[in-house]
Formats: C-alpha cells, structure tokens, sequence
C-alpha cells in the first residue's frame, strides 16, 4: 500500500476510525496501529506524521497505556489528541491534573489562527470535547505554544517546536467539531507536507501485484456472496491469477430473496474462474437449531462456512489460500487493535476461523473502507447495480432474525425484506440510503384484522446514512412511504400485524440488531 502517510496510533477512543477516514477523504493513506506496535511496525511505511488518538483510560490509572518510549527519536511531527495530548504532557514534564467535573459535549474555544495548525478557522470556533483530565502549564513547559484555550481548559490546544508535537484537547475528527476538518487538513499538508497520492481506484494495479507476490502459483478458493465486497475480491484475484482461482458460493438458506440466482448470474458474465453453488441451506438450520445468542450464531455460522470450505478444497483442491471480502471497519469492530478499543461484535470473516485453520488468507481489501471498495469495484469495471448494493451482514438474516432460526420465520422476513428493499427503489430513496433491511422480533403482540384479534410477528425496519459505515444516522425517509410500506407488509405477509422504524443512530446503536 501507499507510503509516506500518516500512522495513527490507538488507545482506545472510538472515534480513531473516524481519523483514519478523514485522512485518507483528503488523498492522504493512514493506518491504525495499537499504541504498544514496534518502533520498525510504525515506521515501516516511512510516515510523515503520526497521530495519538483519544481513549477512555486515564493517565493517572494503573496500568493505562504509555507513549511509545523512543517516541521522540522518530523525526515526525506528532498530532496528540486528548488522552494522547495527556499522555506527551505529562512526558514532557507539564502538568496534568484531574479535574473535578469532566468536559463533555460541544465547548467554544479561542484559537491562534496565525499558527498553521488553525490557519482558516475563526478565532471563536465550536469544537467536541471528551475528557476529565486536563493540561496546564508550569516551570516545564518554557517553549511552549498555547494555540487555543476554553472557559474550562486554559490549555485547550498546544505546540511544542522543542518536540515537534501538537497536542489538541478536544477530537477534531469528529462532525461536532465544526473546523475539524481543516485542522487535520493543515496537520496533514502545512506541518507534515503530505502528499495527495491516495485514492482507492488508482491502486487496483499495486493491489493485484500484491496478490500475486503473496498468492505466487498456489491456488486460491474464494468465497463470495454476490455482496459488493466478495464480488470486488473475486474480479481483483481473478484479474490477479487467472486459472488457479475457484469461487464458491455457499447458499446457506439465510439469503434475501433471489440473491443465488443473481449472484450465479453476476459472476458468470465477470469472472474466467470456475464457480460451484453449494446447497447447505439443511445444514445451517441443523447448525443454527435452538441457538438464540447472536455471537454463538456468527461463531457456528463461520465455522460451517470454513468446513464446506474444506470440503470444497477435498473435492476440487488442494487449494493454498482462502480469500475473503473482510474491510477495515470488520477487523476493527471485531477484534481490539492491540491496544484497549472494546471489541463490538464478532465479524464471521475474522472472528469465527478456527485456530488449525489449513488455508493462508487473502484480504486484499483488509485496509479499506466501504467507499474505496466501490471505487475499486468502479476501476474493474462491476455494474454501477452491483456497486450500489446495500451492504449485508455475511451471516446473513441470522442478525436480522432475532431468537431462534426457523425456515417459517426466514419466510416471514425474507418476505418483509423483499416488500421494504423494492419499495425504496420504487420510491428512488434506495441509493439516499447507506443500509436497510427487515428484523423480526421474538415476540408477538395483539393486533386487529378484520374483525378477529390477531397475536401476530412485528417487524422492524431499518435505514441508515452513512459514509463508511463507522458511525451513521437513522434515515429520515418520507412518512408517506413508511405508511405505504407498512400497509404492504401487514397486508402481504403472514403473521405480521405491526410495523415499526427504528430512530436510533450509531453510536450508540450499531447499524444490525445482532
């Protein structure tokens, strides 16, 4: 991958996503490292900067995570944001005290604008403050440049040309801070001089070098779903090694309606590799019968998935890789950077392989967003239909589902799912959406039809907005066609007698029920 970026060291702030994805909007490549990685890991792409992210932890807990101890001997400028301006502060020697009630929510400050960090910005600016620790001034701190200050921090922002390190106390990634991005802007190209040479569609040539030189003349089976990222995965590694790529898809009976015919008639007209459709529906009900925990389902589901794999490889192998379509939002809601991040769910591409695992893995989209895989997909020429697909959870409606799998209650869904999804593109709102989907709930409550009481299924829908899917809001979308929708789904499908539409964003609420 590109070099000559930005490395964003983690501890733990659950907005260090939203960093990276600021950089990379600007044609800047950024990568999450956890706060403990190796002086050669960080370095290893020669960055011109390295951000500190926020985090939960407090600098006077034991325990809590450290500055990496040769720090000041990497020769970069060094963006500390809150707990990481904290952390550089009290190994500077400045003061840092606890305060007795924390700074939280929206906080105007007053900036230097001169200063190259705030260049552009007004002096008064509103920006997201989260922390209960502060940063103040002392005998130490001779050198130092205070760029901004609030009515509860005297230190709200600093430099130290001495160390060559900025040190913001609020998160200027985040859409709260009105300015913030212009100021990772200016970090980005007026004090780390980077250059704009990321963008995902102009790397498809370096990603398919990289598959051969790891791939070399194994062979890869290669799982896809019809899904935008499998199907990206599947063309990049077909573009990449021909002939020794077998693709497989595995219908597991928790798919929409007609997405294996689509998928058989998607990847026969783009991909030269060979595709076998498995039948298993049988074997993840079996699989999935009485569990109703959502991690058990994810785990058995990914477990089923790698031992028809296996099969598969018995059959038509041997095979020395596994491809999968996993993004950077999947490895980092699923498993902590190393650092303290809290993991969210189990991702069934990489939280449920098992540890004899015989095949090597191939993610080439491992460090990309679900934007920069569109435009990959866009660069090897996949249908703009097939790009603007809804992102759907590779478990399938087993997230959606909630309580136990039933094929009747699969009917009930995919149905649902069906009437909601053709709705919005016959209203135009499909590609104002980021994700949508039916959930059916395991409960049953009273309803009227017709003149009998009905005790019948509700259905909840949901839409968001989104970007990359790391934070979204829910969509504002029209109250005449939810009343249309509603009327549909009560009417056409059996045992449902209510319909309701999920108003929650993420955070705090994650975009799947499960």
């Amino acid at each position: 991958m590109a070099q000559n970026g930005i490395v964003i060291l983690d501890y733990g702030s659950q907005f260090t996503q939203l960093i990276a994805r600021r950089i990379r909007a600007r044609g800047v490549f950024s990568q999450i490292l956890p706060w403990s990685a190796t002086r050669e890991r960080i370095l290893e792409s020669k960055p011109r900067g390295v951000i500190l992210s926020g985090g939960p932890a407090s600098v006077f807990e034991e325990g809590a995570p450290t500055l990496p101890s040769d720090i000041w001997s990497w020769d970069v400028p060094v963006l500390a944001i809150c707990y990481g301006m904290q952390l550089v502060s009290r190994d500077l020697g400045f003061e840092v005290v606890r305060v007795g009630k924390a700074e939280y929510g929206r906080t105007s400050i007053n900036a230097d604008v001169e200063h190259p960090l705030f260049h552009g910005t007004p002096k008064e600016q509103t920006v997201w403050m989260s922390h209960g620790d502060s940063v103040r001034s002392n005998g130490k701190s001779t050198g130092m440049q205070v760029l901004a200050t609030s009515t509860s921090s005297e230190l709200a922002a600093f430099h130290f040309p001495p160390r060559n390190v900025y040190a913001v106390q609020f998160h200027p990634e985040v859409q709260h801070t009105a300015h913030g991005e212009k100021i990772i802007e200016n970090f980005l190209f007026s004090v780390c001089h980077c250059e704009r040479n990321w963008s995902a569609d102009s790397i498809v040539d370096e990603m398919v070098r990289e598959i051969r030189g790891q791939v070399g003349d194994g062979r890869v089976i290669c799982a896809v779903s019809g899904g935008v990222d499998s199907s990206v995965v599947a063309c990049l590694i077909d573009r990449a090694v021909g002939k020794n790529l077998f693709c497989v898809f595995v219908d597991n009976g928790l798919l929409r309606d007609g997405e294996r015919e689509g998928v058989v008639s998607l990847l026969g007209t783009h991909l030269s590799a060979p595709l076998e459709v498995v039948d298993a529906r049988a074997r993840f009900l079996e699989a999935l019968h009485g569990v109703t925990d959502p991690e058990e389902k994810r785990k058995r589901i990914g477990k089923l998935f790698i031992d028809i794999f296996e099969e598969v490889s018995t059959k038509h192998g041997p095979f020395d890789f596994l491809a999968q379509g996993t993004l950077y939002p999947d490895r980092i809601e699923s498993i902590s950077t190393g650092g303290p991040s809290v993991t969210i769910k189990t991702h069934h591409n990489v939280g449920g392989l098992p540890k004899n695992l015989r095949f090597k893995l191939v993610e080439p989209l491992a460090l990309l967003f679900k934007d920069e895989v569109r435009a990959v997909g866009e660069r090897l020429g996949l249908p703009q239909e097939q790009l603007r697909r809804h992102p759907f959870p590779g478990p399938g409606l087993a997230v959606r589902l909630l309580g136990e799998i039933t094929e009747e209650r699969l009917a009930i869904l995919r149905h649902a799912d069906r009437i909601f999804i053709d709705a919005l593109k016959e209203y135009d709102l499909y590609d104002r959406v980021w994700q949508a989907g039916a959930i059916l709930l395991p409960v049953r409550s009273v309803g009227v039809m017709g003149d009998a009481r009905t005790y019948s299924f509700p259905i909840i829908l949901r839409a968001v907005t989104s970007t990359d899917g790391m934070t979204a809001d829910w969509a504002d979308l029209p109250a005449a066609f939810l009343r249309d929708v509603s009327s549909r789904i009560i009417n056409q499908v059996a045992h449902v007698n209510r319909v309701a539409y999920d108003v929650s964003s993420k955070p705090p609420s994650t975009i799947e029920w499960e």
